[in-house]
């Protein structure tokens, strides 16, 4: 490229810069043409910008080297000597003095002499194999011809522009690997609106002289949310000062993403490589700006050990502290350790303003809106956000946004500075609307959103305004309607479509919570010693149960039925005889059973302890008869005359089989009373007056489990707790079940409260339009159309 190319803007010179894939092409894939082209495009840029401290370097080095120091040391002496830059390379070669013989061998050394940082970023390139590659297609000589020939000094391309041109590059490269854009690229249209959401909010400060602000992306990949922030800032101040920090767990991504800051003229050891959630290495450091597009939906198990440990000793002192979602989605945990990186703000003595505080603007799947109930680790997350007022919006974004899924897709922006209007307020905004047809699919991502779309968003959020469900036409936002088929039978009277509107709203932060109460009715309860319930006595409960009456019945091992025969009882259960074919049948059948549970299988014992218990029961029925009785409360009593009459005394394990043997659940039988007690009735809480034996008494009956439910109380600070769960309780649950009451025991952690607090983000309910089905005489006559045809169809094969 001449001098004079220089001129074109970053664009053209990523235009240029990407000819380099016209000599790849037939002996590279299209997926691997970045590969080669971003990092000889950084080679030529940092070459370009050392020449002027060439020579000063290379002086410097002959002295560092009779120093015998480590190389840390080194580097320290050799950056004195690159007048204010953060890397070097000490060979006396260039790009233009490697020669064609020996070219391979030549760069390598080129490579391996740069200084640390700058290394590390060639070697997670791989760039070492592709050198190689090229040298085997003997493409080495002519890639770098093209290479050297372009002019990318400081003088012709400034470090913003060089920015904006490597960005071009790596946008290039993602769009060209589907897999590559998937994961560790968001598209453009998404980082310039989150990014605006973030900073518009402190348009004004950022415009003062001398601004310094940190910017960080713990999910970094290849960088584009923290070239944005940095490019949002230049936009508003060209002098103002952006530091980026970031991390990154692809190799490739974070050699992609360390490269473009260092051609911005960033302090490149910022940018760390690693697991963010399981290896902070930031982890001291506070931050102004926040940005993430974290993966959606993948699970931590791997890192589980790790995140547990920090979340149980150290609680809110470390990241973790509010609780911990799911293994099988982590997108909240890169919610919280964003929250915990966020820069507190603080005065001094005098009052006087030492930091803004921070933000965050984060994207994530609908999964963190609503999934878990009251008290799961989701719900604890949300409710730690909303109860510290933290939440200033979230946005809904079209589908079909980013490359490798179609999922609904939210940004949540988050702030410790909201403005005096925002405070206890959450804002939502409904963009789902807001996009266009892209002309060329890029894997999943086939809808884009225009500047007209973003701006209509940001406004919304800069206004802080409700704006009622409005077409997009009315707001000057012309969308071509989408092109449907045409193929098949179309309908006579097809359905109206819903016209495309964009809405938003705004909530107090306690409008998302809910207590969960738990709602009992007592159990009812019929017992009765008929044979047929006393006959399951003969075997054991689970897991015995079963492969118990398959031996009994099939391996006819069945004893005397009078049991008068005293060898008869002796030989009962011995099925030592029989053992293997037990035993392959229980491997097959049975396949749960552990080796424990088998040997009592086969344990005499075992079948005798169970004819003992079914022969105290035949006893206890000749007393109680065989008659059904649908009072439970009376079982004790019955029981314990039965048994003294009778000399029997029950072993515990052996009443309650009895009992579970003999009792049902019944719903016309009476209600089981679990509890007299002394205190005043209190019919909400399960304590209720009735007359026994002829006088009052306050009883707590036993719940039946499987009526047991749940309500979710909606939260309103300005009444007290038990006046909402008793309104509630008097309005939505006693009209239809009379007897019923509140579980006064199961109380919030935090609060002490009755009912479990529980927060969740219904989006979709609230912005949720009622579309009226079709009207039944339409689709009455597209049926007899049908069936006019099916009729002349079924004639003409006939006739």
């Amino acid at each position: 490229m001449t001098s004079q190319d220089q001129s074109q803007t970053p664009n053209n010179l990523a235009a240029y810069c990407w000819t380099i894939a016209d000599l790849l092409r037939g002996d590279f894939k299209q997926s691997q043409y970045g590969r080669i082209i971003l990092p000889f495009t950084l080679l030529r840029r940092l070459e370009c910008v050392l020449a002027p401290s060439k020579e000063a370097v290379l002086a410097a080095y002959e002295k560092v080297q009779a120093m015998n120091l480590p190389e840390e040391a080194q580097e320290k002496l050799l950056l004195r000597a690159t007048n204010g830059l953060s890397f070097f390379n000490t060979s006396k070669m260039d790009l233009a003095k490697l020669g064609e013989n020996g070219i391979k061998a030549n760069l390598d050394s080129y490579i391996q002499s740069f200084s640390a940082d700058a290394r590390e970023i060639f070697e997670h390139f791989k760039f070492g194999e592709f050198i190689g590659l090229l040298n085997d297609a003997n493409l080495l000589y002519k890639v770098l011809q093209k290479v050297r020939a372009t002019d990318l000094s400081p003088q012709a391309v400034s470090n913003h522009d060089m920015g904006l041109t490597f960005e071009e590059l790596i946008r290039r490269f993602a769009e060209g690997s589907n897999e590559t854009a998937g994961e560790h690229f968001t598209p453009r249209d998404i980082v310039r609106l989150t990014t605006s959401l973030v900073f518009m909010e402190d348009d004004d400060a950022l415009t003062k002289s001398g601004i310094i602000r940190t910017i960080y992306d713990p999910t970094a990949g290849t960088g584009g949310f923290l070239s944005s922030g940095m490019e949002y800032l230049h936009e508003l101040n060209p002098q103002g000062v952006m530091k980026a920090f970031g991390q990154e767990l692809n190799p490739e991504s974070y050699a992609i993403c360390k490269a473009d800051m260092l051609i911005k003229g960033q302090e490149v050891s910022n940018i760390k490589l690693g697991n963010t959630l399981s290896n902070d290495q930031l982890y001291a450091d506070k931050f102004d700006y926040m940005l993430s597009n974290p993966p959606f939906g993948v699970d931590w198990k791997k890192i589980e050990g790790d995140i547990k440990d920090e979340h149980t000793e150290k609680g809110f002192n470390g990241r973790f502290g509010p609780g911990l979602p799911r293994v099988s989605d982590g997108s909240l945990l890169f919610l919280l350790h964003l929250i915990k990186k966020l820069r507190e703000p603080t005065r001094d003595a005098s009052n006087t303003q030492q930091s803004t505080g921070g933000r965050i603007g984060i994207i994530l799947n609908g999964s963190p809106l609503f999934t878990g109930g009251a008290g799961s680790g989701e719900s604890e997350i949300r409710r730690y956000i909303l109860e510290t007022d933290l939440l200033e919006t979230i946005v809904a974004l079209p589908n079909d946004m980013f490359y490798n899924t179609g999922i609904a897709t939210y940004v949540w922006i988050l702030s410790n500075k909201k403005s005096d209007e925002r405070k206890g307020k959450v804002q939502l905004i409904n963009g789902v609307n807001l996009c266009g047809k892209m002309r060329k699919s890029l894997g999943s991502k086939r809808n884009e959103m225009s500047e007209a779309d973003i701006a209509t968003i940001t406004k919304t959020f800069g206004a802080f305004e409700t704006v009622d469900a409005t077409t997009l036409d009315k707001l000057g936002l012309d969308k071509p309607k989408e092109q449907k088929s045409n193929r098949g039978r179309q309908s006579a009277n097809p359905k109206i479509e819903a016209p495309k509107t964009f809405a938003a709203k705004i909530f107090d932060t306690h409008e998302f919570g809910y207590r969960r109460i738990t709602i009992e009715r007592p159990l009812r309860e019929s017992f009765q010693f008929s044979d047929e319930r006393l006959a399951e006595l003969r075997f054991s409960n689970k897991p015995l149960n079963a492969p118990m009456k398959w031996i009994y019945t099939e391996q006819q091992i069945a004893p005397n039925p009078t049991w008068t025969d005293e060898a008869d009882c002796k030989q009962y259960g011995q099925l030592a005889d029989i053992e293997d074919p037990i035993r392959k049948y229980v491997k097959v059948h049975f396949s749960e059973l552990k080796e424990k549970s088998i040997k009592d299988l086969i344990n005499a014992k075992t079948w005798n302890d169970q004819k003992q218990t079914l022969l105290k029961a035949q006893q206890l029925q000749s007393i109680i008869g065989k008659e059904q009785c649908d009072d439970m409360n009376t079982f004790e009593s019955v029981l314990k005359a039965a048994c003294q009459q009778l000399g029997i005394k029950l072993e515990t394990k052996e009443k309650k089989q009895i009992t579970d043997a003999v009792s049902w659940k019944n719903p016309a039988a009476e209600k089981v009373i679990k509890k007299i007690h002394k205190a005043k009735a209190n019919p909400f809480y399960g304590l209720f007056e009735v007359e026994l034996e002829g006088k009052k008494q306050i009883v707590e009956y036993k719940p039946d489990g499987d009526l047991r439910d749940n309500e979710n109380v909606a939260l309103d600070p300005s009444q007290s707790v038990n006046d909402l769960n008793e309104a509630y309780f008097i309005k939505e649950v006693q009209p239809h079940v009379p007897d019923a009451w509140i579980d006064g025991n199961k109380k919030d952690e935090k609060d002490q409260e009755v009912g479990i607090v529980g927060y969740e983000i219904p989006f979709n309910r609230h912005f949720y339009q009622y579309q009226p089905p079709r009207d039944l005489v339409g689709i009455d006559e597209d049926l007899d159309k049908v069936s006019a045809e099916i009729m002349n169809l079924l004639q003409e094969v006939h006739s």
